[in-house]
This record gives structure tokens, C-alpha cells and sequence, in this order.
């Protein structure tokens, strides 16, 4: 059975599993729905059409589900049923995360991962989306429609551009500011952002071997370092280090950029 403080408000038609515990004055709206063990602090406010997954923390005031701080002109019907937030199982969101509803001209609904670890004061906006076994250090900010894929690790105080695109192990330095997007595997910093090299910490973490490590590098080096236009940099990728996934992965993710993406 769910363990709901005696000041919390839930609205009757929200669902709580098994295991779900909701501190002091937290308020959980009609459509919210808690898998089992979700741990929900003091002061949280969830609302919206939210999801979030089992084993979820949720810290003191992080406000999730909220309608997307867009102009008037462009908000949606909150009764519009292809609204929503969707967050996956044993993520930790610290206080002050604030995460938004998608919007129904955008993709819909916000989507988080799983394994996460959100810390203090971060803003993920409508239409976001981030993968899984990703941190986010406190205060940082993704504008509306940025997406965000698996492992990547987000500095203090890191602000995306809207539709901004992150790869994945990508490692942004604090302070960094994303108006383009980040590419696989790389380690960007600065304002605005550039192209640092690899990622060679995450690379390792993630337990990749000394020759994919080495496989990526080179992948980087024909890419940005080779005085080649793009095109022909990715066609040489493909000649040299055909069947390496990760080669392939950056550059399906470079040709597929509609911002562009940083540079050294």
C-alpha cells in the first residue's frame, strides 16, 4: 500500500502502487500515475499526464508536469490528450528539478530515461528528451525540444539552445553554452561551445576497450582534424572504419544535424 503523509494532497483519480511514499505537503494531480516504491519528498508537486517509473526518488520541491512556459499564442489545451510527461524507473531528481509537459505542435510529450541522476535546480523544457545513465549537474537548463542521449554528463550551469542535440558520452564543461549540437563521444566547453576532443573519461567508464577507444579517436581526427569538408570526411570514416558501431553511430549523428554541430 501507498504511505501518503497526512498533509499531502492527491487527487483521487491519481495512481499510486505499491510501495509509493509521499512526503509532507506534496500535491500529486488526477492524471499522475506512480509506479511501485516511487519516493516522492516534501513540497513536490506533480501534475500533468506524468508517468514516472519504479524506484524513482523525488527530492523537496521539484515541480514536475507543469504546462510548458511557452507564449500564449502557442500553448496547448491542457485537456489535449497527446500532452504529457513520461520519466523512466530509478531516476533521482533533486531539488528544484523542474520538468514540463510536451506540447502537441512538438513531440508531445517530455521524455526521461532511466538512471538518471538530475541535480538541484535543473530545467528540463517541453518536448525534451533524455536518454538513460545521464547526470545533470545543478542549474542546468534544456530549452524546449533538446534531446539528450544515453551517458551523456552535463556540467553545472550547462544551457541548450532550442533543438539543441547532445550525443552520446558527451561531457560538457560547467558554464558550457550548447547553441549548436554536441557530437558523439566528445567533450565540448565554452561559450559558445567548442569541440574539446574525445571523451575520454566517459569512454573509459562505460568500460570500452583501449582499440574502440583508439577506433574513435581516429573517427574524431577524419572528421575535424582532416582540413576536409564534412561529406567527404564521413565518406573516409566509412571507407577506414567500416563495421565499428561507434564510427558509425557519430557519423549517422553528424549527417543527421540540422543545427550543426561544434568544432575545435
Amino acid at each position: 500500500m501507498p504511505e501518503v503523509h497526512e498533509t499531502a494532497v492527491v487527487d483521487p483519480g491519481a495512481s499510486l502502487e505499491s510501495g509509493v511514499v509521499v512526503g509532507p505537503y506534496a500535491v500529486i494531480g488526477a492524471e499522475v500515475e506512480l509506479a511501485e516504491d516511487v519516493n516522492v519528498g516534501a513540497h513536490v508537486v506533480i501534475e500533468g499526464r506524468t508517468r514516472i517509473g519504479a524506484r524513482t526518488r523525488i527530492h523537496p520541491f521539484a515541480c514536475l508536469g507543469g504546462a510548458p512556459q511557452v507564449t500564449s499564442a502557442f500553448a496547448d489545451d491542457p485537456d489535449d490528450p497527446r500532452v504529457g510527461l513520461e520519466i523512466g524507473a530509478d531516476n533521482v531528481l533533486r531539488e528544484h528539478v523542474t520538468v514540463h509537459v510536451g506540447t502537441a505542435a512538438g513531440r508531445g510529450r517530455t521524455r526521461i530515461g532511466d538512471a538518471n541522476y538530475l541535480m538541484n535546480g535543473v530545467h528540463i523544457a517541453h518536448d525534451g528528451q533524455l536518454g538513460s545513465h545521464c547526470v545533470l549537474a545543478s542549474f542546468s537548463g534544456l530549452a524546449g525540444h533538446v534531446s539528450v542521449d544515453d551517458h551523456a554528463v552535463l556540467g553545472a550551469y550547462t544551457g541548450v539552445h532550442q533543438f539543441g542535440r547532445i550525443g552520446e558520452s558527451v561531457m560538457t564543461a560547467s558554464g558550457t553554452k550548447l547553441s549548436l549540437d554536441a557530437p558523439p563521444f566528445s567533450l565540448v566547453a565554452g561559450d559558445r561551445a567548442r569541440l574539446m576532443g574525445v571523451n575520454r573519461v566517459g569512454l573509459k567508464r562505460r568500460g570500452f576497450s583501449r582499440e574502440t577507444q583508439g577506433q574513435i579517436k581516429r573517427a574524431f581526427q577524419l572528421c575535424f582534424h582532416s582540413q576536409l569538408r564534412l561529406d567527404e570526411a564521413l565518406e573516409n570514416v566509412r571507407d577506414e572504419l567500416k563495421g565499428v558501431p561507434e564510427a558509425e553511430r557519430l557519423v549517422a549523428f553528424l549527417e543527421t544535424s540540422e543545427r550543426g554541430c561544434c568544432r575545435p
